[in-house]
């Protein structure tokens, strides 16, 4: 094989095969607006949204055997590298407080923060791992734990969440087939942003920079006309042990998608005022 899998680099296959599609559904406009009014800025006649519950399912089998990403050597043999996916953090955001629940302060002022001027909901959930990736459970398993305190996180709908809501994966390799030896570049570890809100596209995308997200027809959080599913493409990224050209390809745009996407999720961040333990990290552990 003369090129990187068909054409695409590997880090491209890493970012195609870690983006989690969920079955679209449709809700009239109209019924959306006593959600927020964030909605009536919104000049479409219905709106995509999809399930939390449908979002976790799509970790369930990567949860137990690790998402397997097609990744060309430099001798070009074709390996399948395996990363097991862990709930690095998450916050979610309701439009409307949910019966019942406690006020949650984020800033010690009140239940809500500001962010580019717009109010952006009630902090449902917050979580943040700080453990050795070794005493970790995978994603699906730190979910149904969190779900036992937080049932919404299998019934909400992203049309129910703020554009402030959001998670973050930490990817770290567990094995690779067919299995060869002292291939240093394959311990590369990854963190990806993702967007929990149906609202995203529209409010927040443009307000934090022109991402260019993955460019293999995935690259906006949407659903085409003849497809009936979603893509949650990685908003932010930060990489560990990101070494050598194994993972880029050159005059593919990858440094500056890399660059792009890691100031994104430091902006996110910022914005947010969150301190991400596993992007500190990342950022500050090279080797």
């Amino acid at each position: 094989m003369t090129e990187k899998w068909r054409g695409r680099s590997n880090l491209q296959s890493f970012l195609d095969s870690t983006t989690p599609s969920m079955p679209s559904h449709k809700l009239p406009k109209s019924w959306c607006r006593d959600l927020n009014n964030l909605w009536q800025m919104v000049g479409k006649d219905s709106v995509e949204f999809f399930n939390l519950g449908d979002l976790w399912e799509q970790y369930c089998e990567w949860s137990a055997y690790g998402a397997g990403v097609p990744v060309c050597l430099q001798s070009e043999e074709m390996v399948v590298q395996y990363y097991v996916p862990y709930l690095s953090s998450v916050q979610i955001y309701t439009n409307k407080a949910p019966a019942g629940a406690r006020d949650v302060k984020q800033n010690g002022g009140n239940n809500t923060v500001s962010w580019n001027g717009e109010q952006v909901g009630h902090l449902y959930l917050e979580f943040s791992e700080s453990t050795s990736p070794y005493g970790r459970v995978p994603l699906l398993d730190k979910v149904l734990e969190l779900s036992h305190s937080h049932p919404g996180l299998f019934s909400f709908k992203s049309t129910e969440l703020s554009p402030a809501s959001w998670m973050s994966v930490a990817w770290y390799p567990i094995y690779h087939i067919p299995t060869r030896r002292s291939v240093k570049e394959l311990s590369v570890c990854f963190l990806t942003y993702h967007t929990l809100s149906s609202f995203f596209q529209d409010e927040v995308h443009g307000s934090i920079t022109d991402l260019n997200f993955i460019q293999s027809g995935k690259n906006e959080f949407r659903s085409k006309e003849k497809c009936s599913r979603i893509y949650l493409p990685p908003f932010g990224l930060a990489t560990y042990k990101l070494q050598g050209n194994l993972w880029t390809m050159p005059e593919s745009g990858d440094q500056e998608r890399i660059t792009s996407l890691f100031t994104a999720a430091d902006s996110w961040l910022k914005k947010l005022k969150v301190q991400h333990h596993d992007f500190t990290y990342f950022t500050t552990h090279f080797l």
